[in-house]
């Protein structure tokens, strides 16, 4: 499955087992969402979705060709420019601090349309089915020269925190940084 080789070439990208998030059982708690956004005749008076970044370790999108997602970069808004048949992977609020920093979430947003063609997307996101163990920098990413940046939570404290906050581009990430 894809999401397993991405995972798996991400963890050697980190130098850590390419099993690692296997084991953690990030493949097992896969959902899958699908995204319909119509026309919108005053697209400068809202937005498809507000900035945000995702919960989990790693997001597959399925984007029809209409565009209209946009990343941050530095203190800019970039669109993503679709290609036909690609797929765009967003790295997860779980996968920066299981990396200790060294993956970043991306914040990114949907923008409104005027267009009379829909956006529609299917996104699949990856989160651990262990939700009670506790998640933090991997072991073998925390040396003395690069301390652990986070403290340790489990997914269902982190979930709860996630899903009742606004999505308003501010990160769970920082509310565990050490």
């Amino acid at each position: 499955m894809l999401g397993e080789v991405l995972m798996e070439l991400l963890c050697e990208g980190l130098g850590v087992e390419k099993e690692k998030l296997k084991k953690m059982t990030f493949l097992e708690g896969m959902m899958m969402v699908g995204n319909y956004y119509p026309y919108c005749p005053q697209p400068d008076r809202t937005l498809g979705v507000k900035s945000h970044t995702d919960p989990g370790a790693l997001t597959i999108l399925l984007p029809n060709h209409t565009g209209r997602l946009q990343v941050k970069h530095g203190q800019e808004w970039v669109d993503v420019k679709h290609v036909p048949g690609a797929l765009v992977v967003n790295i997860g609020d779980i996968l920066q601090i299981l990396s200790n920093d060294e993956y970043k979430s991306v914040e990114h947003r949907v923008l409104a349309s005027s267009s009379h063609e829909p956006r529609v997307s299917v996104a699949v996101f990856f989160h651990p089915s262990e939700k009670e163990s506790l998640y933090g920098p991997l072991p073998e990413l925390v040396l003395p020269e690069k301390p652990a940046r986070f403290q340790q939570f489990t997914y269902t404290d982190y979930n709860n925190r996630w899903y009742t906050k606004e999505l308003d581009g501010r990160s769970l990430v920082n509310y565990y940084r050490l």
